[in-house]
């Protein structure tokens, strides 16, 4: 494992070179999300904001958690560049792209389906630094064929364990196909905005619901671990997001 990538005097944080290269594909997709919308707003800046928002989201989330941990010594914990939580990044994503919407003067729906396929890429390319790093964001450990060690991690394992930052990675490809096509099909079929952002809170959060059972995390609400909770509420709002725009398109059809 590579924690750090030394070139020359330069070190460079693995999981942090991976998120960058995850924001720059994130920019490309949703670019041209924008240009096969015919939507003109500047996508360098929403994933630049929208990128730094779920990063400081992600760590907060990561550091409340452990609130007396955290209040006990919080500035040298703020800054560090370890712990980051899935839960956070969506929910400070979520909240810069409602900002960056009234910013642009778009439909709050319509700036979310678009930034979705560039978020589930985004996300699994910042999956493979949290591999490269390993910082403890594997799995249980397992007898299969693909198991991995991560002796020299930041959070290190003799262990043959799941390597859970892998699967993630693969299904946020298969996560972000569905929804770039699921896009493509609904400017077609004029589906009404809302649709794709469902899908991604529905896709994404029965990915990481699953993939939370083989992982090492501790449990809380009713044998749940956090990700699991927050993964059946994004089910959920996906869900009740999809019938209410379908109903909503209905009731505009009918007038």
């Amino acid at each position: 494992m590579y924690p750090f990538i030394h070139i020359g005097p330069l070190t460079l944080g693995s999981y942090g070179l991976m998120v960058a290269i995850g924001l720059i594909c994130a920019f490309f997709i949703l670019r041209a999300d924008f240009a096969r919308r015919g939507v003109s707003a500047d996508a360098e800046a929403i994933i630049g904001i929208t990128g730094l928002a779920g990063l400081a989201g992600s760590r907060l989330y990561h550091l409340l958690e452990s609130p007396a941990e955290f209040f006990a010594d919080p500035w040298p914990q703020l800054f560090s560049t370890m712990g980051f939580a899935f839960v956070g990044a969506i929910i400070g994503g979520f909240i810069a792209l409602v900002f960056l919407a009234k910013r642009f003067r778009m439909s709050m729906l319509l700036m979310l389906d678009a930034a979705s396929p560039a978020a589930a890429m985004g996300y699994g390319i910042g999956r493979i630094g949290c591999l490269i790093s390993g910082d403890g964001d594997y799995g249980i450990p397992t007898s299969l064929p693909w198991g991995m060690s991560f002796p020299n991690g930041i959070v290190p394992t003799t262990e043959r364990v799941h390597p859970t930052p892998i699967y993630e990675f693969l299904v946020a490809i298969l996560i972000f196909w569905i929804l770039w096509r699921l896009g493509a099909r609904a400017l077609k079929m004029r589906f009404p905005n809302g649709i794709i952002f469902a899908a991604y809170l529905v896709l994404t959060g029965i990915a990481r619901f699953l993939v939370e059972m083989i992982r090492i995390n501790p449990h809380s609400f009713y044998g749940l671990t956090n990700a699991q909770a927050a993964s059946v509420v994004s089910v959920l709002a996906g869900m009740s997001l999809f019938v209410y725009r379908l109903k909503a398109s209905r009731k505009d059809i009918r007038a």
